[in-house]
């Protein structure tokens, strides 16, 4: 394992893109972002390629789902709504919080042992709420405070030091290295750091796709299919009431879905298809046309009008809608 260097850096800007989004404005194309992306078919073959998804990016929080079962394959019992948490960039809604003291109780430990970040709550109205409350940024708001809950409950189940559990040299970092490895069938060559502290593995996209679709398509009851069916049974603890993951896993049954900063977003359809992208200038906000546009191109449906509240991202001006990012996909 290597930390990133300046090469490797150099190299992902330098790699082809394709146009994915336009950033319409009054009937006028002001602007476009670029990235790449990658479709598997149901048996797992590259259907769609746009730009360069051979090459390793930083998944970020799309990473969590492999990283939930590497902390599961150490020993860790932790099911339901709680593993859900394990695998989540939460919106600090008050169920989640209260999810993330449940794991860390269970483990004999206080909020006092996380090493996530102080933060605000990743979704706007929560962070509102928080201030108007008197409240400050703390570490368990942190949107990863789930995963560490559980890194750190594992690292007590196998009597492992907590102290150290973000260093990549320790135990429980070298089974979520092993994990991702296995799932991506990749080998790892940049590790890096994440926003919340962990260890950051870098993979491709194709990678990233290929291990959604081994989590959702895996044997029932193996660590990995946990995953996947807890995340599935219980979406509203992986993003939050007003988050794309869980308006996509609540409208498309059987999907798996999750985003990571920097506009990184993979989901795996329970038919084996998979699709995984990553806007390269990182702008969140077209995410949700792309991913929409995918969707449909690949004819999947969503109850509740999912799609639509998923690809809505219109654009201002003086107060009222003029514009749109519209996905070109």
């Amino acid at each position: 394992m290597t930390t990133p260097s300046t090469h490797q850096a150099a190299g992902l800007a330098a790699a082809p893109t394709a146009v994915l989004a336009e950033v319409v404005r009054s009937g006028f194309t002001e602007g476009r972002h670029r990235g790449s992306l990658v479709v598997l078919a149901a048996d797992g073959s590259v259907e769609l390629s746009l730009g360069s998804p051979e090459q390793p990016v930083f998944p970020r929080s799309s990473n969590k789902p492999m990283q939930a079962a590497g902390i599961l394959r150490t020993g860790l019992e932790l099911d339901g709504e709680l593993l859900a948490l394990a695998a989540a960039s939460h919106s600090a809604e008050s169920f989640q919080l209260d999810g993330v003291r449940r794991i860390l109780a269970g483990a004999g430990l206080g909020v006092g042992a996380l090493q996530t970040p102080a933060s605000w709550p990743l979704d706007e109205a929560e962070q509102e709420a928080w201030i108007r409350s008197g409240g400050h940024p703390e570490p368990i708001l942190m949107d990863c405070s789930g995963k560490h809950a559980a890194m750190l409950a594992a690292c007590v189940a196998n009597d492992w030091d907590t102290a150290s559990y973000l260093d990549p040299a320790h135990p429980l970092q070298r089974q979520v290295l092993e994990s991702v490895q296995r799932l991506t069938g990749e080998t790892v060559g940049t590790v890096g750091t994440d926003g919340c502290g962990a260890p950051l593995l870098a993979v491709s996209l194709i990678g990233l796709a290929r291990a959604f679709r081994a989590l959702l398509l895996a044997d029932p009851g193996t660590p990995e299919r946990r995953v996947a069916d807890a995340m599935r049974a219980h979406p509203e603890y992986v993003g939050g009431t007003r988050r794309i993951d869980t308006w996509l896993m609540r409208g498309v049954p059987g999907a798996l879905s999750k985003m990571g900063a920097e506009a990184v977003q993979v989901v795996a359809l329970p038919d084996g298809r998979a699709l995984a992208f990553k806007i390269e200038d990182g702008a969140d906000r077209a995410v949700g046309p792309v991913l929409a546009a995918l969707l449909r191109r690949l004819g999947v449906t969503a109850t509740g009008d999912a799609l639509g509240r998923i690809g809505c991202a219109p654009l201002f001006g003086g107060g009222r809608p003029v514009g749109e990012i519209r996905a070109t996909v």
